[in-house]
């Protein structure tokens, strides 16, 4: 079977996982490399092995013989470069966020229905191990009507800077960085309710903390430019669903608490679950109040999680499987976050049609 070739747009550190989980399909040849920055790509290159490297990407999408683009740039190149290799025949993976806005996210997907390509949004958490399993439990309704969630991902000191902490770029903070994750996760495992009703909340008081020392853990590769930082370093939301549930939501890059933080909580009629980071389940037996642990790792594993959304994406376009993060799954969360600006903005409670 003659095998796909896949190309590369921005190879900054995220790129790494796809290339690595393309290296490892069968059905894949990574075909060239695109990034602005000339060392970089061609460092990465020499990494990987892949002879073919560009700065520009349209000179790269006219090679006919690509089939399909991961997007891995900054947030604000998603859209543009997405649009333009669809519009050029290619199938694209594009990280998360969508877009750097529910419009730009529209364009994208207008681009992929004109030129009947795939667009797969990379909402990641959906193919982990502990989204499989509380998968499993909600398809047999064991925790009934969950209409209650609250979201977590917060960091004490864990602005990357470079684009993370640029406006410009990233269109955001901590909420389009990280609470997209979130988000996205627990709308998927509610069954992909609409919003209907947002009400946030952002806060510029710690900024990207100059003065601390010590190492940071999360550095961008950008993250050598001169220091800019004009995003928010906290959000919180409370988002509501056309099915009744609401889900409260909290990210940080900057926050004066003990440790980070990454928590998901679903409350059901029949029972509940929190991932904090195994998996606890609280249920009710012969009319007793009991907490449910399962002896199967439960805790959110890296290894090979990027893999199962490489390999789901090649599976779309090898065998026709169903996309099970599309680019209507996007839009709809680019339309949640704008909300939240929006409301963090004017103060009120925004309602979508």
């Amino acid at each position: 079977m003659k095998k796909i070739k896949v190309a590369i747009i921005g190879t900054g550190s995220i790129s790494n996982e796809h290339i690595k989980a393309y290296q490892k399909n069968p059905n894949v040849e990574l075909y060239a490399f695109c990034d602005l920055d000339e060392e970089r790509v061609k460092s990465m290159a020499e990494q990987y092995g892949v002879t073919r490297t560009f700065t520009d990407m349209n000179e790269m999408l006219k090679l006919e013989e690509i089939d399909a683009v991961s997007v891995c740039t900054w947030n604000s190149a998603h859209a543009p470069c997405a649009i333009a290799a669809l519009n050029a025949g290619k199938h694209v993976l594009c990280e998360k966020p969508m877009a750097t806005s529910a419009q730009e996210a529209e364009e994208m997907k207008a681009a992929a229905d004109k030129n009947g390509k795939l667009l797969m949004i990379g909402f990641v958490r959906r193919y982990g191990n502990d989204c499989e399993i509380l998968k499993d439990f909600i398809s047999t309704d064991y925790f009934g009507d969950i209409y209650y969630a609250k979201a977590t991902y917060l960091r004490r000191n864990g602005n990357p800077g470079g684009w993370f902490g640029d406006l410009s770029r990233s269109a955001g903070g901590p909420l389009i960085d990280l609470g997209v994750h979130v988000i996205d996760l627990v709308r998927y495992l509610l069954g992909n309710p609409k919003p209907i009703s947002v009400y946030g909340v952002t806060f510029k008081k710690l900024l990207d903390r100059p003065n601390i020392k010590g190492t940071k853990n999360y550095l961008s590769k950008t993250g050598n430019e001169d220091k800019i930082c004009d995003v928010e370093d906290l959000a919180s939301a409370l988002i509501r669903f056309d099915n009744g549930a609401v889900l409260a939501i909290e990210a940080s890059f900057s926050l004066n608490i003990k440790k980070d933080e990454g928590k998901i909580q679903l409350f059901g009629t029949k029972g509940g679950a929190k991932i904090d980071p195994e998996l606890e389940m609280y249920t009710e037996i012969n009319n007793y109040m009991a907490d449910v642990n399962l002896n199967n790792a439960t805790a959110l594993s890296f290894d090979g999680l990027f893999a199962n959304e490489v390999n789901h994406f090649v599976s779309c376009l090898v065998d026709g499987t169903d996309c099970k993060s599309p680019a209507q799954d996007g839009i709809d969360i680019m339309t949640i976050l704008d909300a939240v600006y929006e409301s963090a903005r004017t103060g009120h409670e925004v309602v979508l049609s």
